[in-house]
């Protein structure tokens, strides 16, 4: 895997509320490396999941078309 010099780009959901139960992505890594980082808003310099990209889309539209629902 190829390592990036640049800064990630983490961002939240427009729909997100500022209650502090979000989480960010960087979409940076998925097209050069396959995979979606996600990370609690809360928590910055915490750990991220790193979710393949086909998953992540997987979600994504589940939760679009309702067959995830809100938790």
């Amino acid at each position: 895997m190829t390592t990036t010099t640049a800064t990630p780009r983490w961002f939240k959901s427009s729909y997100s509320e500022n209650g502090g139960a979000c989480i960010e992505v960087c979409a940076d890594l998925a097209v050069s490396h396959g995979v979606v980082p996600v990370r609690d808003s809360k928590n910055p310099t915490g750990p991220a999941l790193t979710v393949p990209t086909h998953a992540f889309s997987t979600f994504v539209a589940g939760v679009k078309d309702g067959r995830i629902g809100a938790f």
